[in-house]
Order: structure tokens, then sequence, then C-alpha cells
């Protein structure tokens, strides 16, 4: 699962948010946790009492410009090598190895510059080459990029012009080109593959921002071998989900069981 939890839960003093979102994470149990924007979370204490509270190991990658992202894993999945994707992203990109049935499991999360689009091909380009030459990978974050197979015209034409120009390029045309850049290496758009219904992921009914206007910009994306094992994915709204962000989660289903890892621990 990955979710932007817009700036750690919280909106000043007022940390009502952050229980919201435990309990919409608690409910979903994924096995697999990726989190962005955890402002405030390199603290001492604040992610471990929301591990603690989840069940979950966690892997933060820190952000010297913007905010960091962790990658949490339940106790029973083996990790072997784990820690950030050494690049100067605008927030960050965390990156654990996991024991599963089929094999070692690469997973990333991360959050991609909300404000250019050259900036984000840049950081899709490091992120392909982190995700080379394994079989198994997954990178899940906010892409904050609209995906390249759909018409995006009407909803862009209801922002406002500063806004809208975040995913645009130079010559107006939508600037698609860090998904597309990533789909480029073979990796499977989950939601595309296995999904359903419209797939936007912001803004959620309510905490609603002038810079959305039903977007997909949350993503799931496998290589094809571990594509071959996805059995759905699914945006989850409703109850809790409406206001614990202005993103929704994303829940990818997979047919795989914890395994073992090689003595080098999958690096």
């Amino acid at each position: 699962m990955t979710w932007n939890i817009k700036t750690g839960g919280r909106d000043g003093a007022d940390t009502g948010r952050l229980d919201r979102v435990i309990r919409v994470a608690a409910e979903a149990a994924p096995d697999v946790l990726a989190l962005q924007e955890l402002r405030g979370f390199g603290r001492a204490g604040r992610l471990a009492r929301l591990a603690t509270a989840l069940g979950l190991r966690p892997f933060l990658a820190r952000s010297w410009r913007g905010q960091p992202v962790a990658v949490l894993v339940r106790p029973d999945w083996p990790v072997g090598a784990a820690g950030p994707v050494r690049r100067p992203f605008h927030h960050a990109a965390q990156r654990v190895t996991l024991g599963t049935s089929a094999g070692p499991l690469l997973v990333i999360g991360t959050h991609l510059q909300p404000y250019s689009g050259s900036w984000r091909l840049r950081e899709a380009g490091w992120l392909a080459a982190a995700l080379r030459r394994r079989p198994l990978a997954l990178l899940a974050g906010d892409l904050n990029t609209l995906d390249p197979w759909s018409a995006h015209a009407g909803r862009l034409a209801r922002l406002d012009a500063a806004y809208r120009r975040r995913h645009l390029r130079r010559d107006g045309t939508v600037d698609s080109r860090a998904v597309a850049r990533l789909a480029g290496t073979g990796l499977v758009d989950l939601f595309r593959a296995v999904g359903s219904g419209d797939g936007h992921t912001a803004p959620t009914t309510g905490v609603r921002g002038p810079e959305f206007a039903a977007m997909r910009l949350d993503y799931l994306l496998a290589s094809p071998d571990l594509a071959r094992y996805a059995r759905g994915c699914t945006v989850l709204r409703g109850g809790d989900a409406e206001t614990a962000s202005d993103h929704y989660p994303l829940l990818a289903q997979f047919e795989l069981t914890p395994g073992t890892l090689p003595d080098h621990g999958g690096s």
C-alpha cells in the first residue's frame, strides 16, 4: 500500500488526521506500507509509535529539501538490504529488499518533486537505475505526475494557472514524462493492469486543495515478473480515508508469501 499522508498527518498541533491515518492503515492491514510526507518523523519516537500501532517495522529515508518517506514491513517478512536511494531527490526514496516465496523483492517508496516536470523526469531516471536488473521490483509512491495513457485537458482546465503549470511542458502539452520514463523500462502500472474505476487518488472529499482536480498521482509500478502475481489494485475511499489526508491510499494484492533471502541479504 502507498499513501501520502499530508504533512505527517498533522495540522499544526492537531494530530487528529494521524489518528485517522492509523485507523485506515490498520483496517487495510498491508504487509508493506509506503508512506510519504512524513514531516516531523525524523524526530525520535514519532515513526516508532506509528509503526508500533500498525505492527510494522519502519525504514525511513530523510529529506534535505522536502519531507521524509518510509517503507514499513510486517515482521514475518524477512528484510535484507535497506537504505535510502542516494540521489538528490526533492523529497526522498527508501529501498527495502524482502524475502518472498518467489525470490527477493526490491521495494522502493518515493515521493517525486511537485513543482517541476523536468526535475521529476530526472528523479524517475534515478529510480529506473535503482530498479534495473531486479526480476521482482515494486515502485510505490506519490509521483506527482499524470499518467501518459489518459486525456487530462478537462481536469487541468479546472486548475488555476499556477497549479496547471506543474503538469505542463513549455509547449503547453501535458507533462507525463516521469511515469512514461518508468513505464518505458517495462514497469507495469498495477492499477491500469488489475484495478477498476477511475483511479483518482487526490483530492479526498474532506481535505481538498486548489492544486488538485480529480487526479491520479499515486502509483504502484511493478516489474513484469512481479506483476504476474498481482490480483487486484484498489483506491481506498470512504470512512476515515476521506479526512485523513488529501490523498487516498492505493492498495495492491499479490499472491505471495514470506520466503527466505540469500546469504548476502538480497542486495
